[in-house]
């Protein structure tokens, strides 16, 4: 019985990421969704080709390395990818790194992959939960802006993305690192200033669809 209700935590961990961030991992296992966020500091199509971005970095990663050789996610924000997981071999890790740096749109890439023994599957059930429990939290946290941040956890540490003030960076953060089980926390925001925040905000209050609108020539 104490397995089915861990899994079950799992599952529920999963789902309110899904939910509430919508960002992809095909190869890897704490992060999962793909859908348009009406909160999300970027633009629609920004978001639409960070998706397309996370789905064909993880083919190209599968096409150039044995899949029992690596657990990676794949994250991508305003096209910055960051590579986290676990690969066999340094050529390995650097390969994953030019693969991903090759794919359209992709300006950027955070390569956090380790090299070395792979995680099992309980250690990506425990991400997986962690990932939620970081999320939830975040949604409660003052000074956190909702829908704005993007979270991924490998190996208990926790990296978060997203486009943010400098207080709104430090007070996720602080946050994120204060959940039972968090080993570390990697900060990889955009930041923007105040000022931005507010224009952002007045865009998308005028925006029909509530997201931020494209920017015109």
């Amino acid at each position: 019985m104490k397995r089915i209700r861990i899994h079950g935590w799992v599952l529920l961990a999963g789902l309110s990421v899904a939910a509430l961030e919508g960002c992809v991992a095909l190869v890897g296992g704490a992060a999962v969704g793909g859908a348009v966020v009406a909160t999300d500091r970027r633009s629609t199509g920004t978001q639409l080709e960070d998706t397309e971005i996370e789905s064909s970095v993880n083919r190209a990663l599968i096409d150039n390395i044995p899949k029992g050789a690596m657990n990676v996610d794949v994250t991508s924000y305003d096209h910055r990818v960051l590579l986290a997981g676990q690969v066999k071999t340094a050529e390995q890790r650097a390969l994953a790194e030019q693969v991903a740096s090759k794919v359209e749109h992709v300006r950027e890439v955070d390569n956090q992959i380790t090299v070395g023994n792979l995680a099992t599957l309980g250690d990506r059930a425990d991400d997986t939960y962690l990932a939620g429990k970081v999320k939830t939290t975040l949604l409660g946290a003052e000074g956190v802006p909702t829908g704005v941040i993007k979270t991924t956890v490998d190996q208990g540490v926790v990296y978060l993305l997203g486009k943010v003030s400098a207080s709104e960076a430090e007070a996720a953060a602080t946050a994120a690192s204060r959940v039972s089980g968090v080993r570390r926390v990697v900060k990889l925001f955009d930041l923007v200033s105040d000022r931005e925040v507010a224009d952002i905000k007045k865009s998308q209050a005028a925006s029909p669809s509530g997201a931020k609108s494209e920017a015109k020539p």
